[in-house]
């Protein structure tokens, strides 16, 4: 049996930040297997984002092995966010 996938502290506070920027979001750090924790559509786009916690020593932000294999096969829009500003850059830079 699968535990519960753990969130870090910050994703609620980016999650409320991408819906305010008007941006939808569906949490997807349950699916596993290095899969990233946030869906989220913005003005025809959709990207993924990998939510890591600034407040953490850098060796805690790291991307798990599942995460680095994850990132390394993907073939569309993904980025590692630590803060709403970072989140919200991923949703305004050109594409």
């Amino acid at each position: 049996m699968r535990r519960a996938a753990k969130i870090d502290a910050n994703q609620p506070e980016i999650v409320a930040a991408l819906r305010k920027f008007g941006a939808s979001v569906t949490p997807i750090h349950g699916v596993g297997q290095g899969c990233p924790d946030l869906l989220v559509g913005f003005q025809g786009r959709t990207l993924v984002l990998e939510v890591k916690d600034g407040a953490k020593p850098p060796s805690a932000r790291k991307l798990t092995d599942d995460e680095a294999v994850w990132f390394g096969n993907w073939r569309g829009e993904a980025y590692v966010v630590e803060t709403v500003a970072d989140a919200i850059e991923c949703l305004t830079r050109s594409r």
